[in-house]
């Protein structure tokens, strides 16, 4: 199993991550938490990983830390959530908030998450409620918002002529309706922001910090 990769990052969009390394690239499938956290192209990447193998497809996931990795297979153990919906729930919460969010007991904050309705926000409740005690020692008590690199970096990392545009598309993609991710935007985009904290802004606004 690839449990790691360090590398140069050649490409980043929201989901997605091109690392080579030892001559090879590879494509990773990545959190909205992990794009946040990668550096400029070209600089060097560490991303912890999960490789996964169905009959039909081979796929390698990428996480900003151990603790996102880990929390990432407890996930898709649980009943009815697979690898993309797993991805989805650590692109709205990192691992930290979304174990905050169990330890309170907060099904309103999951629900809000893209593809989790009320039965899998209370099934992943009492089926996490049992496992997160696995990932001891990794978990500390935080209130820290996902940092973003400085703004000069957060600039170069915008895609395409209209961040307003690029944001949209990226929530669509994770599974927001195009009504949702248009207002979600419109509320709290400022002039020159660009599309990563477009991103970043719209879905705290909608997944509030549990």
């Amino acid at each position: 199993m690839i449990g790691r990769i360090r590398g140069s990052l050649i490409e980043k969009s929201p989901g997605h991550a091109l690392v080579e390394c030892g001559g090879l690239g590879y494509e990773i499938d990545i959190p909205y938490t992990a794009f946040f956290h990668l550096p400029e192209t070209g600089q060097e990447v560490t991303l912890h990983t999960h490789f996964a193998v169905r009959e039909d497809a081979q796929s390698l996931y990428g996480f900003a830390s151990r603790l996102d990795r880990d929390l990432f297979r407890l996930l898709i153990k649980v009943n009815g959530v697979g690898p993309k919906l797993a991805v989805g729930i650590l692109s709205g919460l990192d691992a930290q908030q979304f174990i905050r969010c169990v330890e309170a007991r907060d099904v309103n904050a999951l629900v809000k998450l893209p593809g989790v309705g009320k039965k899998t926000a209370e099934r992943l409740l009492i089926e996490m409620a049992d496992r997160i005690g696995q990932l001891e020692g990794q978990f500390t008590p935080s209130t820290a918002a996902i940092t973003v690199p400085g703004d000069a970096a957060a600039a170069q990392a915008a895609v395409g002529p209209d961040p307003r545009d690029e944001a949209e598309e990226a929530l669509i993609a994770l599974g927001y309706k195009p009504q949702e991710a248009a207002k979600a935007v419109s509320k709290v985009a400022e002039e020159g922001m660009n599309s990563q904290t477009l991103i970043r802004l719209a879905l705290r606004s909608m997944i509030p910090t549990p």
